[in-house]
């Protein structure tokens, strides 16, 4: 019988996030006669069978705009299927090089912000690049709330520490809840960051949170995304099963636990990094690192293809 796509191994493409010094990204316009053409990109190409990614990037990048890549790093693995080809996008953020770029194949090139970037204008499995793109290395989680003016006052020294991705996880009344959440959004949008809040899609909803974030109840419990495009959703996640079904409800990001021991759950036995590498790079979206993390493990985080690292004791002081 003939072959077909499916029947064809995965087409390995080595991208690469290059970023100039006031932050925007370097994109690409696909010819019109390519896969996916008329589309930007991130510059990269295919990884021959004798190459490494990294060897693959510099490769490429060299060809496609002149540059040469000094530093690169993971940061996130990306498999997709686009019915007639099958692909896994192996991404590095590329942390310093050298040389102008220019589109030596003819190809426009462009440096947009990261908010910048629409993704419907980008091929459907360059989604998740752009999700990291936007997402901080920190994923802050609040303790709970026995006095709103400290838990207040925490959060403040929290953003005035530029943290921006905060996530609101209180267990009050409602009344309570809602006041504290209010104000706890006003004082994130002040600081430019990003409130998610935990469990509850409801209050989400009535507050005009930036997002919420699914337990593990609520991840089993939903037959669909909770929320349009434009706010984010993400989700705890503790297996392989668990990562499959945030990515059935389109989730934007996910946290992986536990990584390490933690105190808040002695009882739970840590995956470590080798299972969370294993398991993260299979996601088709970011995934943090959490469970024994603080700033110091953003970097083996990063290295082992993670977002970076989220926590409550390590970031809520």
């Amino acid at each position: 019988m003939p072959s077909t796509a499916a029947d064809a191994p995965p087409l390995r493409v080595a991208v690469g996030v290059v970023r100039d010094h006031l932050g925007r990204v370097l994109v690409a316009r696909r010819s019109l006669d390519r896969h996916q053409g008329g589309r930007w990109e991130f510059p990269g190409g295919k990884v021959e069978s004798a190459e490494s990614v990294t060897t693959a990037l510099r490769r490429e990048l060299a060809e496609e705009l002149g540059i040469t890549v000094r530093e690169c790093r993971p940061l996130i693995r990306i498999a997709h299927d686009y019915g007639d080809r099958r692909v896994v996008l192996e991404v590095r953020a590329v942390d310093r090089w050298s040389g102008e770029p220019t589109g030596l194949e003819g190809q426009p090139l462009a440096w947009r912000m990261p908010d910048e970037l629409a993704p419907g204008d980008f091929p459907a499995a360059n989604r998740g690049i752009i999700t990291a793109l936007r997402l901080p290395g920190h994923y802050v989680i609040s303790a709970d709330c026995d006095d709103p003016a400290d838990w207040l006052a925490t959060l403040d020294r929290v953003l005035a520490a530029g943290e921006r991705l905060i996530q609101f996880r209180v267990r009050q009344n409602d009344v309570a809840r809602r006041a504290l959440a209010d104000e706890a959004l006003i004082r994130c949008r002040a600081a430019g960051a990003r409130l998610l809040v935990n469990g509850d899609v409801e209050l989400a909803r009535l507050i005009e949170a930036d997002g919420v974030h699914l337990n593990t109840a609520g991840l089993a419990a939903l037959q669909e995304r909770p929320l349009a495009p434009g706010r984010w959703v993400a989700a705890s996640c503790h297996d392989s099963a668990e990562l499959r079904r945030a990515a059935a409800l389109d989730v934007d990001f996910a946290v992986l636990s536990p990584v390490a021991e933690t105190a808040s759950h002695p009882g739970a036995r840590p995956i470590g990094w080798a299972a969370f590498r294993e398991l993260a790079t299979d996601a088709p979206f970011p995934v943090y690192a959490l469970g024994g993390m603080t700033s110091a493990d953003e970097a083996m985080a990063r290295r082992e293809g993670g977002q970076g690292v989220a926590g409550i004791s390590g970031f809520w002081v």
